[in-house]
């Protein structure tokens, strides 16, 4: 089977979002509270965050994800907020994401992921950077 990352132009976000959020949903107990899926929705639906979708060739999609652009001083960071699925991590199906962010303008990619994910995302490159800690005020 051969995957294809693509990005959901905003126009067609909306008709997209029922079949991917099945996706992204799952993602969403693992984000420590930050949103939730109506509000991503909403970050999605008004440009403020891109969603991408992994499909097959009859266009089934099999995993989507979330991202967020952050610029700093010194690179355009394609934040991945949320990301779900199942056979998404391969070589080329990274490769294809790199891509589309790049497009973006995006020259660094970060996430705040479990200790699992890290541990999978060494193979395309990915370190670990940090310990996130934080208190609720």
């Amino acid at each position: 089977m051969t995957l294809t990352v693509q990005e959901v132009p905003i126009e067609y976000a909306s008709v997209t979002w029922p079949h991917a959020a099945l996706f992204i949903e799952k993602a969403i107990p693992y984000c420590n509270g930050d949103f939730t899926i109506d509000q991503l929705k909403l970050l999605v639906l008004t440009g403020q965050n891109l969603m991408l979708v992994v499909t097959d060739e009859k266009g089934v999609i099999h995993g989507a994800g979330t991202v967020a652009f952050i610029n700093n001083p010194n690179d355009r960071v394609a934040m991945v907020t949320t990301a779900g699925g199942r056979l998404i991590t391969g070589t080329e199906e990274f490769s294809q994401m790199c891509f589309i962010l790049g497009q973006r303008g995006a020259t660094k990619i970060q996430s705040f992921v479990r200790p699992s994910m890290a541990k999978l995302l060494k193979k395309h490159g990915f370190s670990e950077v940090a310990t996130l800690v934080e208190v609720k005020l």
